[in-house]
C-alpha cells in the first residue's frame, strides 16, 4: 500500500469527487464514482498509465454514476453496486431530466457489493463497508488510514436524507457505528466538497454528534 495514490477530480455541474486509486508498481487503478465528464477521467486514467481493475460507485444517484457507461466504452468493466441502489441507477435519466441535465446511458451493473466484502487490488485489497441512510444501498470502500465515504458524510456535514430512500436516522447510526469506530486519523475522502478525519468530524460535526 506504501505505493498507492489516490487522486480526487472534480466533474459534473454538482462538483461531484471521483476518486482515481493508483498503485503504481503494480500499475493497476480503481475508479470510485465515475459520476460525470468521462473524458477527464480517462484522459487522466490513460495518463496515469495504469489498467482499470474495478469500476465501483458508493451509491446509485446520478451525480456518482453518470459517466460509468461512457467509461465501459473503453474499459470493458461492470460498474460494481449494492444491489438496494440499482433501482436509483434504472431511474437516472428520470432524475437528470428533472434537474434539466443531460440524460446518460444506463451502464453494465454488476450488483455484488456487500457488508464486508473485499476487492482484491494491487496484492491487498479494499473493503467494502455498508453505510446506508443518504441512500439504501450506501457503501463506503476503506484501507488502512483512509476511506472513500460518498455521501454519508462530509468535512463539517452529512448527505441529505430527502431523496427517495433516504433517512436521517439510519444515516446518524451508520455514521456513529461505522465510521467514527474507525481509528480517529483515517482521512475521509467525500463525494463533494474537502477531505477530513474520523477525529474532527466526531468532535465537530454538527449533525451527528460522535457519542
Amino acid at each position: 500500500m506504501s505505493d498507492w495514490v489516490l487522486e480526487c477530480v472534480t466533474v459534473g455541474p454538482l462538483q461531484m469527487n471521483a476518486w482515481l486509486l493508483l498503485a503504481e508498481r503494480s500499475q493497476e487503478a480503481v475508479l470510485i464514482d465515475p459520476g460525470d465528464e468521462a473524458a477527464i477521467l480517462l484522459e487522466r486514467l490513460d495518463r496515469s498509465g495504469c489498467r482499470l481493475r474495478w469500476l465501483v460507485a458508493t451509491h446509485g444517484h446520478f451525480d456518482h454514476v453518470g459517466a460509468a457507461a461512457e467509461i465501459q466504452d473503453v474499459w470493458e468493466l461492470p460498474l460494481l453496486v449494492h444491489t438496494a441502489d440499482v433501482p436509483l441507477i434504472e431511474a437516472m435519466a428520470a432524475h437528470q431530466a428533472a434537474f434539466g441535465l443531460p440524460q446518460s446511458r444506463r451502464p453494465q451493473l454488476d450488483p455484488s457489493l456487500a457488508d464486508g466484502c473485499r476487492l482484491d487490488f494491487a496484492g491487498d485489497c479494499l473493503t467494502v463497508t455498508e453505510v446506508p441512510g443518504h441512500s439504501p444501498g450506501h457503501v463506503m470502500l476503506t484501507w488502512p488510514g483512509h476511506a472513500v465515504t460518498g455521501d454519508c458524510i462530509f468535512a463539517g456535514s452529512v448527505g441529505r436524507t430527502d431523496l427517495p430512500g433516504g433517512d436521517f436516522a439510519t444515516l446518524a447510526a451508520s455514521i456513529r457505528r461505522r465510521i467514527y469506530t474507525l481509528p480517529p486519523a483515517t482521512v475521509l475522502h467525500p463525494g463533494h466538497g474537502p477531505d477530513t478525519t474520523v477525529a474532527r468530524e466526531q468532535a465537530t460535526n454538527p449533525f451527528v454528534a460522535g457519542t
